[in-house]
C-alpha cells in the first residue's frame, strides 16, 4: 500500500483506499524506460498497482531508448539460449502494436554477416539448428548478387534471419507506458528516485522529496543502476554509444525491402545497421569500442570527429552506394556487464527487490518478454525462461 509521508495527495489517498479494498501489493518500478514501460504494463495488465518513477520525460534518448530504430533477431548471435525470449517478445511486440494502435516492429529480414568460422556465424547457425528457425544461408556469390550494398571479403558468408526486422524504440517505451496507465498503473515522470530503504517487510522509496511504501521493487534504471545498487560498481559500466546515419546515391537500394538489417563481423570490427526509416539516410553502428562514462549524469552528448572515424572507414571499405560522411550523428549509453549478458534477479540486501539491468546494448529487442518475466516474479507466478545464468550472484558471490 502506497505511503506518502508529506504532500499526501488525495489521488493517492483515493488509490490507497482502492488498494485496500482489492487486498493488491503495490509494487514500485524504478526507471520506465526500456524494460520499466514493458514490466509496468506487465503487472498492469494482471491486475496489480503499480507506480513507476521516471527521472527524464517517458520515451527520452538520454540512455539506450534513442536512435528511432533497434534490430530484431531471432537468431541470435549472442546466444541459442535467448531464442525463447526472443520468439515470446515477438508474440507481445504484436500484442503491444494491437493495444495501442501502433506500428512498432516491422519485419525486413536480417543478414548476419563474417567468416564461416567466426564464433558469431556459428552461433547463429547453434540457433537455427536447436530451434528451427526460419533462415538461409547464402554463399559469397549468392549473397554479393542478392544483397549488392554489402561489399564482401571472398571468405565471407551470411545468413538471411527471416524473422528479423527493427523497431521503434522511443515510440515502443511512449506505448508502453500509456497502455500501463490505461490499466490503472501510476507513473511519474520527472521523478528521481534518491533513497531506497528496507522498511520492515516492505520498501520505503524517496523521490522528490516524498515517500512511498511499496510491497515490491523493480529496479530497470539501465545506466544509472548503480548509483542505486552500489554493489554493482564493480562489474557494471556505462559505455558512450555512438550512432552515424549516411546518405545514399539512391536511398531506394536502401529501403527495408532491399535492405535488411544486418550485423557483421569483418576483420575484427563488429558492426550493425537497418534501412532507412525517414527515407533521406542510413544508420549504421560501431559495437566496439566504445568510451567509459564515468558519470552516467552528465554523459558528454558531443560526437567528436575522432568518434566517427571508424563509422567513416567502414562505409568506406564495407559498402555500395552510401556517401562516407555522416550527415547525423547522436550519442547514447546503456549499461554493460563484465561478460556482455544481463543482470536479473533480487538485489542482495534489500527483501523483496529485483533488479533487470546490464542489457550490454541488445536487450530492447525481447523487452516486452522480459517485462512479462518480470510481471511473473513479482507477482510470484512461475515462468518457463531459463534465467539461472543471469543471476547477480556470479558477480556478487565474486566481491
Amino acid at each position: 500500500m502506497l505511503e506518502i509521508t508529506k504532500n499526501y495527495s488525495f489521488f493517492y489517498a483515493l488509490n490507497q483506499y482502492f488498494v485496500k479494498k482489492s487486498n493488491k501489493q503495490l509494487v514500485g518500478i524504478i526507471g520506465i524506460g526500456t524494460m520499466g514501460s514493458m514490466a509496468a504494463w506487465q503487472l498492469a495488465s494482471k491486475g496489480m498497482s503499480v507506480i513507476g518513477f521516471e527521472q527524464f520525460g517517458i520515451g527520452h534518448d538520454r540512455s539506450a531508448a534513442g536512435g528511432e530504430s533497434r534490430l530484431f533477431r531471432t537468431a541470435y548471435k549472442e546466444g541459442a539460449q535467448y531464442v525463447p525470449l526472443l520468439q515470446e517478445a515477438k508474440k507481445l511486440w504484436r500484442q503491444l502494436e494491437e493495444e495501442t494502435a501502433t506500428t512498432l516492429l516491422t519485419l525486413t529480414g536480417g543478414l548476419t554477416i563474417g567468416n564461416p568460422n567466426d564464433d558469431v556465424i556459428l552461433n547463429v547457425q547453434k540457433s537455427i539448428k536447436d530451434y528451427q528457425l526460419d533462415c538461409k544461408l547464402l554463399d559469397y556469390e549468392e549473397a554479393k548478387k542478392k544483397y549488392p550494398q554489402h561489399r564482401l571479403l571472398k571468405d565471407e558468408m551470411m545468413i538471411l534471419d527471416k524473422e528479423a526486422g527493427f523497431i521503434r524504440p522511443e515510440l515502443a517505451v511512449v506505448a508502453a507506458a500509456s497502455r500501463a496507465k490505461q490499466l490503472g498503473a501510476e507513473i511519474r515522470s520527472y521523478c528521481t528516485v534518491e533513497r531506497i530503504e528496507q522498511w520492515g517487510t516492505k520498501i520505503k522509496v524517496t523521490a522528490n522529496g516524498e515517500s512511498y511504501v511499496v510491497e515490491k521493487l523493480l529496479i530497470t534504471a539501465g545506466p544509472w543502476v548503480t548509483k542505486l545498487i552500489p554493489s554493482f560498481q564493480p562489474f557494471i559500466s556505462a559505455k558512450k554509444i555512438i550512432l552515424t546515419w549516411f546518405p545514399a546515391e539512391d536511398i531506394r537500394q536502401f529501403q527495408g525491402d532491399r535492405f535488411p538489417v544486418f550485423t557483421r563481423t569483418t576483420e575484427g570490427t563488429r558492426f550493425f545497421g537497418a534501412p532507412t526509416v525517414d527515407h533521406s539516410m542510413v544508420k549504421v553502428g560501431v559495437s566496439l569500442p566504445m568510451s567509459i562514462v564515468n558519470d552516467v549524469d552528465h554523459l558528454n552528448r558531443t560526437v567528436e570527429l575522432q568518434e566517427i572515424e571508424k563509422s567513416r572507414a567502414l562505409i568506406s571499405k564495407y559498402f555500395n552506394g552510401l556517401y562516407p560522411d555522416p550527415t547525423r550523428t547522436s550519442a547514447y549509453m546503456d549499461a554493460y556487464t563484465a561478460d556482455d549478458h544481463s543482470i536479473i534477479g533480487n538485489v542482495p540486501d534489500l527483501a523483496n527487490a529485483y533488479v533487470f539491468g546490464g542489457f550490454s546494448g541488445h536487450g530492447f529487442k525481447m523487452a516486452p518478454a522480459l517485462g512479462k518475466l518480470a510481471a511473473s516474479l513479482l507477482s510470484e507466478e512461475t515462468h518457463n525462461f531459463t534465467i539461472d545464468q543471469l543471476s547477480p550472484t556470479r558477480f556478487t558471490a565474486m566481491v
